[in-house]
């Protein structure tokens, strides 16, 4: 069984850099059985789970293990801690000339070319690896039988079609729920598969685009962070009373320092600068929203908040301390060799200050254990920071204090009784 009250874990986009969202996991994990004890491991703390781009990825693998989280969250951990970037998309030679290489051609030489030779390359990189890794990682059977039981209340990902223009919210619930519909985003009901996982986590012009069914017609859709006004709605239209949040960069960093007089951008700096304003900037707009609506609410009489259908929510945001850019630009060298000669093309610099100027580019497509492990560890560096703040958001310390006091009671007894205790 889920906690109450309903918890939604919401889990943004950002490629790689969904590996902090794991250190954050972990943490709190280990800091709840600290506080619970070894018997927490079989409650699942979140009953909706919503996750976008990399995010849904994350998001899908802990609703599939809803009954055993501990053991979701080592999987996850063992699968970040690891990675390489072959198991995400195609690094050797061959793949990235079918892909990037002829992506890059068209661009410079035009559609004629294409034509001509008949090839149309879809992406920059080819994901056919990442498929193979889902079904690894990711066991959809078991997601019916978690919600059947009640170990989960939804989970939600999202995508946005190429072919309406519209943000879609694919969901599946324990309970019936309404589909909602607000402008340019609706929600569907549906049966999720590991094509909704690719389609959400399709990254624009970087990986191809997924055809998924929609009633009768089929649509082409893109990463989910495309077109993502309200990235909190789907958790509180399905239920969640409260909302942890992880997002991927920016509200938390230090401020942007002043940067040194260049030449004029590459398109890797405008091509990263477009990727963090999709990835990063609706999150925390979103969040302003609702922090605003809650102040709006605790303004308004009792009687008078009645009749609104708005309702305060809880929320707990945890995202990074430090500049993810910063991290990527210090690991530009793990990637693959092909994968570096192809990002150089459009302006990736080396490692350290001379990549700083792609770094935000190649912090989404960075999946080398280097770098995926070097942002789980701020992950759970930044939840260690604020470890009571986890235990508030949690109410940990109150449901332990009974326990704490029934071991006061035996240690007083025991001493009364002048008995030895193992």
């Amino acid at each position: 069984m889920y906690e109450t009250p309903l918890t939604g874990l919401v889990l943004s986009g950002g490629g790689a850099r969904a590996a902090y969202q794991v250190g954050v996991l972990r943490a709190i994990a280990r800091l709840r059985r600290e506080q619970l004890g070894p018997r927490s491991r079989l409650r699942n703390p979140f009953g909706v789970i919503v996750g976008t781009s990399a995010g849904a990825i994350n998001a899908a693998a802990l609703a599939c293990h809803a009954d055993r989280f501990d053991l979701s969250i080592e999987v996850l951990s063992r699968v970040w801690q690891n990675f390489h970037a072959e198991q995400v998309y195609r690094a050797d030679s061959l793949g990235v000339i079918r892909s990037g290489a002829q992506w890059l051609t068209m661009l410079s030489l035009g559609w004629m070319i294409a034509r001509w030779r008949k090839a149309r390359p879809r992406s920059l990189l080819d994901n056919e690896p990442l498929a193979e890794l889902l079904h690894q990682m990711v066991p959809l059977s078991r997601l019916q039988m978690m919600l059947e039981q009640r170990q989960l209340h939804a989970l939600a990902v999202t995508a946005s079609s190429y072919t309406s223009g519209v943000h879609v919210t694919f969901y599946s619930a324990g309970q019936p729920v309404l589909p909602w519909s607000r402008s340019q985003r609706l929600a569907v009901a549906d049966r999720l598969s590991h094509e909704h996982l690719l389609a959400s986590s399709a990254i624009p012009f970087v990986f191809p685009a997924k055809q998924l069914k929609q009633g009768a017609h089929a649509e082409w859709y893109g990463d989910g962070s495309m077109r993502q006004t309200a990235p909190l709605s789907p958790a509180i239209h399905l239920g969640a009373q409260r909302l942890l949040i992880i997002g991927a960069g920016r509200m938390n960093e230090p401020a942007t320092r002043q940067p040194p007089a260049g030449g004029y951008p590459s398109l890797a700096q405008i091509a990263g600068h477009a990727m963090s304003s999709i990835f990063l900037d609706a999150l925390a707009v979103d969040i302003e929203r609702m922090q605003r609506i809650n102040r709006t609410l605790a303004l308004l009489p009792d009687t008078v908040r009645q009749d609104t259908p708005l309702r305060p929510i809880e929320s707990l945001v945890i995202s990074p301390s430090q500049r993810l850019d910063d991290v990527a630009a210090r690991h530009v060298e793990s990637l693959p060799r092909t994968v570096r000669g192809l990002l150089r093309g459009v302006g990736v610099g080396k490692a350290g200050v001379e990549a700083r100027g792609g770094s935000a580019l190649a912090s989404y497509l960075l999946f080398e254990a280097p770098y995926t492990r070097e942002l789980m560890a701020l992950g759970e560096a930044d939840v260690a920071a604020r470890a009571d703040e986890v235990h508030q958001f949690f109410g940990w310390h109150r449901m332990a204090e009974p326990a704490a006091r029934r071991v006061q009671q035996a240690l007083s007894l025991a001493h009364g009784l002048d008995l030895e205790l193992p």
